[in-house]
């Protein structure tokens, strides 16, 4: 026997022996449960043969039986909550084998050279991250039609999609083959069971803990939540190290599939998740605040992982292998996936409605500039001019001085002396004003914040993935801690200025894929506005961005338009 196929055995002995350590915990609760019942019937046994006879001993038998009706009672409401509530799914968009039966023959490929039984399905995550969940609780198979209907069904497996968009074929077979070994352990019944009995008790301490409960439903919940979260803690430490043992063992059977590509494989996932966050914060998220969506996100990593391997030495190269068949090609429809997942994306962590409406609408990537840069910049100027007029600031000095100019903006900040003066004001007036507008949006969908909504399009989804997941807030993931005064201050400042020169200068609003929105000047990026706008906004000095205005040829105290 081989070193890996050792570490393998010993792995799954490992996991195996904390699984029964977990139904062992399970086994005496059940026992402390049934001990009162059990000394009832010795205490009425040993009356029927005349022992332990008299009134004292009757007295005990019957206070000794209710005790036990009592606890039986206790012990099924408990049980009957463990059983019936549902564990949290992730928000997944599933794949259906027919819209990718090249995909779903490569893992079932995988899963033959690993000698394990193959996933039950496969869905996407707008993550970069892979793993296996286990769908086959009643109520998952109630709620989720992609769920597996036999109790004992392969766990699915979820995969990131940007993981399909930026890796290559062989690529995403070598990152998927410890996930996948992971189906081996799965299968082995008592760690299918040790797992049912912690998600178990974790689904009825989410359950307890829902909003919403009358004193007649919640009192019993919430008791069986504090017997479940007494024997969860117990579990805490076996769980956590069988799911570590779990793992290793999976990871020891990988070695054996492609074993020398699995260390590249692993850089690019690294460098996957690098561009997937640069992408949604720099890029996403801004869209998703104006009240539109990108609809082609996983297209989009690509694009921003090829810049960043040519702006990074360390990741030079990388692009070179995008000559490859990329794995987006094992689906039938790449796009309707990557909508779908694009859409997802926006939900979890934006909190954004989950269909397209008249202030919720998908944008491609042509069209960023356009309708999301330029209509960014002259919503937050338009924001601040309507701020400065709440607060009495006069309008610059120009030919019409009704029309909105940089020059009032500036001369506002400048004279304010510091940041102690009415800059401070006109920060904390944005602020409110953002805050006005997030509440008055319908269900909180509009241009700054998403809404609740439910299910995402296409790729098979008929229903809500969130409506497993529970009843939290959304987002359930926000990108960003929400902005300071002096923030959006700056941000407002900038759109001021990008406005103005975009009307006055002859520049054009762009999308670099690593940054987000960007100012372009005779066809290449700007980068050097933040300095001279914080020096405006901080310290009330001008002389920066002055400066900075004169270089680029913008004029200050001509109009700029407004949304």
């Amino acid at each position: 026997m081989s070193g890996i196929d050792v570490g393998e055995e010993l792995g799954a002995r490992a996991a195996q022996a904390r699984a029964l350590s977990l139904l062992r915990i399970r086994s005496r609760a059940l026992a402390v449960a049934i001990l009162p019942a059990a000394v009832a019937v010795v205490l009425f046994a040993a009356g029927a043969q005349g022992h332990l006879a008299g009134p004292a001993w009757d007295t005990v038998r019957w206070t000794v039986l209710g005790v036990a009706v009592v606890v039986l009672l206790v012990t099924v409401l408990v049980a009957v909550s463990v059983a019936r509530a549902r564990p949290a799914m992730s928000p997944t968009v599933p794949v259906p084998e027919e819209g990718a039966p090249d995909l779903y023959r490569l893992v079932r490929d995988l899963a033959d050279r690993l000698d394990v039984p193959a996933p039950s399905a496969i869905a996407l995550t707008p993550d970069c991250d892979s793993w296996l969940e286990d769908r086959t609780h009643r109520a998952l198979r109630r709620g989720a039609a992609a769920a597996a209907e036999a109790g004992d069904a392969a766990p699915v497996l979820v995969i990131g999609s940007p993981f399909l968009w930026w890796m290559r074929v062989a690529e995403l077979r070598a990152v998927l083959a410890p996930v996948v070994a992971g189906t081996g352990p799965s299968a082995h019944p008592d760690i299918a069971a040790a797992r049912r009995f912690v998600r178990g008790l974790d689904a009825s301490i989410a359950d307890a803990a829902a909003p919403g409960r009358g004193a007649v439903r919640g009192a019993p919940l919430a008791f069986a939540g504090w017997v479940s979260r007494l024997l969860l803690r117990a579990c805490r430490d076996h769980a956590a190290e069988m799911e570590r043992c779990v793992a290793a063992a999976a990871s020891m059977r990988a070695q054996t599939v492609d074993h020398g590509l699995r260390i590249a494989a692993q850089e690019q996932v690294g460098l996957a998740y690098a561009g997937w966050d640069r992408l949604l914060t720099r890029v996403a998220l801004p869209a998703w605040r104006m009240g539109r969506w990108p609809s082609r996100l996983d297209a989009g990593v690509v694009s921003a992982l090829t810049e960043l391997s040519r702006r990074d030495r360390l990741a030079d190269g990388f692009a070179l292998r995008l000559g490859e068949r990329p794995a987006c090609d094992l689906l039938e429809e790449p796009g309707v996936a990557d909508e779908a997942a694009s859409l997802l994306a926006a939900r979890l962590f934006h909190g954004g409605p989950a269909e397209s409406g008249p202030g919720w609408a998908p944008v491609d990537w042509q069209q960023y500039p356009d309708e999301v840069v330029d209509r960014k910049w002259r919503t937050e100027a338009a924001r601040l001019h309507r701020v400065l007029d709440t607060l009495g600031v006069p309008r610059a000095s120009a030919a019409d001085p009704a029309v909105p100019t940089l020059a009032r903006v500036m001369e506002h900040l400048s004279g304010s002396g510091g940041p102690g003066g009415p800059g401070v004001e006109l920060a904390a007036g944005i602020g409110a004003a953002v805050a006005r507008e997030e509440a008055a949006a319908p269900g909180h969908g509009g241009p700054e914040h998403g809404g609740p909504g439910h299910g995402g399009p296409g790729a098979g989804a008929a229903e809500d993935p969130l409506d497993l997941w529970g009843p939290g807030p959304l987002p359930l993931f926000p990108l960003q801690p929400p902005r300071t005064g002096t923030e959006l201050l700056a941000d407002h400042v900038a759109a001021m200025v990008c406005c103005a020169a975009v009307d006055t200068a002859g520049a054009a609003p762009g999308l670099d894929w690593l940054d987000g929105p960007a100012l372009l000047v005779g066809g290449e990026r700007r980068a050097d506005l933040a300095t001279p706008v914080l020096s405006l906004v901080e310290d009330g000095d001008p002389d920066p961005l002055l400066s900075w205005l004169a270089e680029v040829g913008v004029r200050s105290d001509k109009p700029v338009r407004l949304v």
